[in-house]
């Protein structure tokens, strides 16, 4: 068999994985046995631990309301989701309030492969919800022709690793078209849903971070929330904001908590930064799962360096990013930290970086850390050593605050 035979074969058998589950998966392409999952059972990761006792989830409709950007839904109904749930919630919504929003993607009118667009299709109707081929180009490519009609396409791509065939039509064609015709069209309607990020047990084509690739390409919006609230909300924002939008929602978070979410219809800033824990020595920035890693960091290093006090910012949106909030934070605390799972170089740590440095020189202490994925693919076998855990994100704590 030739290599270029094998690698046809391989990757027909890689894309038609893609139709199942990860742990499906996972067994498909990493087990060497036939024995049966009783006997040989997927691993036991797929959801973040400690995540249920975060401070960070709000558990009771007081706490809900609390949050002065769910102002305009205060007092009402709230339902216990888990961010699934909550992705699924701000859809119907979506669909129910614009009659030119749809929703297609790989497998979607069957739920998709994370049940993100469960019960849909019954919903709204099979021309509203639907199937499509496995062409990440094609999807994509639909979408734009859609938006530029003045419809609001809401396209998925399965895996966030898979959206490279997409990558052309998005930052050439859907991030310039308003550009180009000089404002006379846009396609400002379309949004993007992809799951992203590590999951404990996806390998190298199921586990990517992308969105520093898509935050270099004006035109476009990167967006990615850390819980249920915040998806529903910056979901929401994102369909009906006026410019295309990527919404990279991280798939290990799908299950891994609930929250109380409001019922009623509610939007969430994009392009606003949200500032979850107060802090006076540190200013530490992340986004998405990677939150509740540095909440667990910031507890370890409160603990062990007496009087410490760290202030810990989520992003959430990637473009545009709210360089005010930060800035502001680090002249205050004199230190940063970032921290992201996708590689180092060139990673959107970087880009904050580079900003702090140009208009917090005179007013920073210590030299800034980032903690990010290593410059390698994204391994299976190794991924705990690969991911910026807690441990590496307090070591840089502590150095921000010893040097």
């Amino acid at each position: 068999m030739s290599g270029l035979t094998q690698y046809r074969l391989a990757n027909t058998l890689l894309r038609a994985s893609r139709t199942t589950s990860p742990s499906v998966s996972y067994r498909l392409f990493h087990s060497s046995s036939s024995h049966n999952a009783a006997e040989n059972p997927p691993p036991a990761e797929g959801f973040l631990a400690g995540l249920a006792e975060s401070k960070f989830m709000k558990r009771t409709s007081d706490e809900v309301f609390k949050n002065p950007e769910l102002e305009s839904v205060s007092g009402g109904e709230t339902k216990k989701m888990n961010l699934c749930q909550a992705v699924n919630d701000a859809m119907s919504i979506a669909l129910a309030t614009n009659e030119k929003a749809a929703v297609f993607g790989e497998d979607v009118a069957f739920g998709g492969v994370f049940r993100c667009t469960l019960g849909l299709a019954e919903k709204f109707g099979r021309d509203r919800v639907f199937n499509t081929p496995l062409t990440e180009q094609g999807i994509a490519g639909f979408a734009i022709g859609m938006a530029s009609m003045g419809h609001s396409p809401i396209a998925e791509i399965q895996f966030a690793d898979y959206i490279f065939p997409a990558f052309d039509q998005l930052v050439n064609e859907a991030a310039k078209y308003r550009y180009r015709s000089g404002g006379i069209f846009d396609v400002g309607g379309l949004t993007i849903r992809s799951p992203c990020s590590a999951v404990g047990h996806g390998g190298h084509y199921h586990s990517q971070s992308v969105e520093s690739y898509f935050a270099h390409c004006p035109g476009l919006k990167v967006v990615i929330p850390r819980s249920p609230i915040q998806a529903k909300g910056l979901l929401l924002a994102s369909i009906r904001d006026k410019n295309p939008t990527i919404f990279l929602e991280p798939k290990i978070l799908y299950r891994s908590a609930v929250e109380q979410v409001p019922v009623d219809d509610y939007e969430l800033p994009l392009g606003k930064a949200e500032v979850l824990k107060p802090g006076k020595d540190v200013t530490v920035v992340g986004w998405g799962s990677q939150i509740y890693t540095l909440e667990n960091a910031i507890h370890m290093a409160e603990q062990q360096v007496p009087g410490l006090s760290c202030e810990l910012i989520d992003l959430r949106s990637i473009l545009p990013w709210d360089v005010d909030t930060v800035v502001e934070s680090v002249n205050k605390t004199g230190r940063l930290v970032v921290a992201h799972e996708a590689p180092k170089t060139a990673g959107f740590a970087a880009e904050i970086s580079s900003t702090v440095l140009e208009r917090c020189f005179l007013r920073l202490e210590s030299p800034i850390q980032r903690v990010c994925g290593w410059d390698t693919p994204f391994p299976l076998a190794f991924e705990k050593f690969y991911l910026p855990d807690r441990v590496r994100c307090f070591d840089a704590i502590k150095k921000a605050v010893e040097y």
